[in-house]
């Protein structure tokens, strides 16, 4: 196979257009590893790039999709062979590498992760990045001793794909989770993936100048970041944790030094871009078997290449919930 078809985006200027082009198995960049991709999903670092938006990627045309899981075609490094079911996330894919919006990628062999025994393609993309953050996440404050009998674990953008999968993973493992959410209709749907609670966004989004609020929080996840992550800081109980992992609102926050010298609070920093592979591939493995998603179907949309362009408007509109994934 050495024609495919792939989702492209145009710029000029500030102007951004998008279409399904046909491509080559040569214009591809040199690599390891020549994947017939499966599935992909969609992100808002995808949506980011897929409207021009200044820092994610550096070159148009391109294409985009920071993940992707399929079968290898063709292999030059002796740990994987043809046939091999692989996913690919993080690193340059879908940001300066062309990504999983097309039906074959190309990438280095240590960037992708041999799929584990337990999982399919297909649920691996419904994961994702959104969802392997999420893992990243709950593993960070488990480091940090967080348990469910601690008490309540808030999940803000609980909603989103992100946070819909925290949602799940915490659910799962026994917390006692408060999902926060801006969409007033999702309550159902929150409790279906395991939220004891729903609140709304204002209940955190508000700004309060006071350098401590009521310890209503063991411990946090937050995907929007600005003054939602600074209320969560303020609320957490004695030696709670907060792990952050996105900036939807804001890359800013603002909070004293009060939390972690009176409370002795945590932040924690989470990235699965950069993560090395070894990490990656633990993380994985455990999301096939300790931490298996028992309601992805229920978080998920399903689209084609067609459908990528009315979904990267609906992240920006803020209408997206759950996991959308990319079917070839």
């Amino acid at each position: 196979m050495t024609e495919f078809r792939a989702f492209r985006v145009e710029k000029e200027g500030d102007t951004t257009s998008h279409s399904i082009v046909e491509q080559s198995v040569s214009d591809l960049p040199e690599g390891d590893l020549l994947i017939k991709v499966q599935y992909s999903s969609v992100n808002y670092k995808d949506a980011m790039s897929a409207k021009g938006v200044p820092g994610v990627t550096r070159q148009y045309p391109h294409t985009p999709g920071i993940d992707a899981a399929g079968v290898i075609i063709e292999s030059t490094d002796a740990a994987f062979e043809a046939g091999d079911e692989v996913i690919v996330i993080g690193f340059d894919l879908g940001m300066n590498t062309p990504g999983g919006y097309g039906e074959i990628i190309r990438v280095p062999a240590a960037w992708a992760t041999p799929l584990p025994t337990s999982m399919t393609t297909r649920d691996s993309m419904i994961i994702g990045t959104a969802g392997f953050t999420a893992a990243l996440c709950v593993e960070k404050l488990e480091q940090m001793g967080a348990a469910p009998e601690d008490g309540p674990v808030v999940v803000s953008g609980a909603s989103g794909g992100v946070g819909s999968v925290a949602v799940a993973l915490l659910a799962q493992s026994g917390y006692d989770v408060i999902a926060s959410s801006g969409k007033a209709d999702k309550m159902d749907y929150l409790k279906s993936l395991g939220a004891t609670s729903v609140i709304g966004r204002e209940e955190l989004a508000t700004e309060n100048s006071r350098p401590l609020l009521s310890t209503n929080y063991a411990h946090g996840i937050d995907t929007v970041g600005g003054e939602i992550l600074s209320n969560i800081v303020k609320s957490l109980r004695y030696g709670g944790s907060v792990a952050i992992c996105g900036l939807v609102a804001s890359p800013n926050f603002t909070t004293t030094v009060l939390p972690f010298i009176l409370r002795g609070v945590n932040i924690l920093g989470i990235d699965s871009v950069e993560l090395p592979i070894v990490s990656k591939n633990q993380i994985w493995n455990r999301l096939a078997t300790g931490w298996k998603i028992s309601s992805l179907d229920a978080m998920t949309v399903e689209i084609g290449l067609e459908g990528i362009s009315d979904a990267v408007d609906a992240i920006f509109a803020g209408q997206v919930s759950g996991r959308t994934l990319v079917v070839h």
